[in-house]
């Protein structure tokens, strides 16, 4: 399954051949579809509503949606209704990394420069935008379901972005508010690429609703498995500079559960992070103080929770290969840490 953005290309074999050539053939139409729905328009503006497009990625959330189609029938190609769902999920994805460039003021997107970067702040907001109509109009012809789940998807996580950029409210506690902060912001999308896969899938009710469900805790091991990845990497080995969240001014979890500890490291850490750190020497102190506290171990602990909801979630689905591929994206996740 050497094709592009396939299952192995995440280092992931999903353990069935006839279901690997399934999701690369799927896979294929899903990157043809999303270049031809990024390419009508104006020549001024299609090239930077490509430009992340162009610079590749995982396309793991439609993969998600292919894997979630197969819980309906199971034909040996995936039905355009449900390439057109996962485009739809992927180009708003693409569209809120636009965005999320500006407003962290990020120089660099998949090893390019940023839209934001090459261009400028105004550009990349109208870039964002446009791709937002694009899966409007696509997701017009998927049917009023469609068109009001995705409305629902997209209100939460304008929602967390909004949370996020408010910050935690005096007297919340910090990490109940980041873990809400990544469900609306990073779950709900992957939740809602499993719904929309399973239901243009013809999944009945039941599993669409435990694939959602499974998406949003996959989702949050994701999120804080590349929390721990943002500390603890090797740079040669994650392409990742470790401490980019600090730089920004985004206190992940592990940040939070060191700075949390009543010790003279985690008070130091508190003087340091009273904002973004842009000082090097600083940042290499923080990541120091971070790395000897129980950061890490605390935010595992939580990874194995959500693992274990998600486990609840697949165990409602028909035991297959397809349920053993959603237990192996969960495995994969773990295996990034090393």
């Amino acid at each position: 399954m050497a094709r592009t953005n396939s299952g192995e290309q995440m280092g992931l074999d999903l353990g069935d051949a006839a279901l690997n050539d399934f999701i690369a053939e799927g896979m294929t139409r899903v990157e043809s579809t999303l270049q031809d729905s990024l390419s009508t328009g104006e020549s001024f503006l299609t090239d930077k509503v490509q430009h992340l497009a162009l610079a590749g990625g995982k396309r793991f959330r439609p993969m998600f949606a292919l894997l979630a189609s197969r819980y309906g029938s199971t034909p040996e190609t995936a039905a355009q209704t449900v390439v057109n769902a996962a485009v739809v999920v992927e180009l708003t994805h693409l569209a809120t990394l636009y965005h999320d460039d500006v407003m962290d003021e990020a120089d660099r997107r998949r090893g390019s420069e940023s839209a934001n970067a090459r261009w400028d702040n105004s550009v990349a907001i109208l870039a964002g935008d446009f791709i937002f109509a694009v899966a409007s109009s696509i997701m017009a012809d998927l049917g009023p379901e469609t068109v009001r789940h995705f409305a629902e998807t997209f209100g939460e996580l304008v929602t967390g972005q909004m949370r996020e950029t408010v910050g935690c409210p005096e007297g919340e506690d910090p990490v109940d508010h980041y873990m809400t902060v990544i469900q609306e912001k990073t779950g709900v999308l992957i939740a809602s690429a499993g719904f929309l896969g399973s239901m243009h899938g013809g999944a009945p009710v039941e599993q669409r609703d435990a694939l959602f469900r499974f998406g949003r805790h996959l989702g949050q091991v994701f999120q804080i498995v590349d929390d721990i990845i943002d500390v603890w990497s090797d740079p040669e080995e994650s392409g990742k500079t470790p401490g980019t969240d600090l730089r920004e001014g985004v206190f992940t979890l592990p940040v939070l559960y060191a700075m949390r500890e009543q010790t003279p490291g985690g008070e130091r850490l508190r003087d340091i992070l009273t904002g973004p750190v842009t000082d090097d020497a600083l940042v290499d102190e923080a990541l120091t103080l971070i790395r000897a506290s129980d950061g890490r171990e605390r935010s595992l602990a939580d990874v194995e929770r959500y693992r274990d909801l998600g486990e609840a979630e697949l165990a409602l689905l028909p035991e297959n290969p397809v349920t053993t591929a959603l237990r192996r994206l969960m495995n994969y996740s773990l295996a990034r840490l090393g």
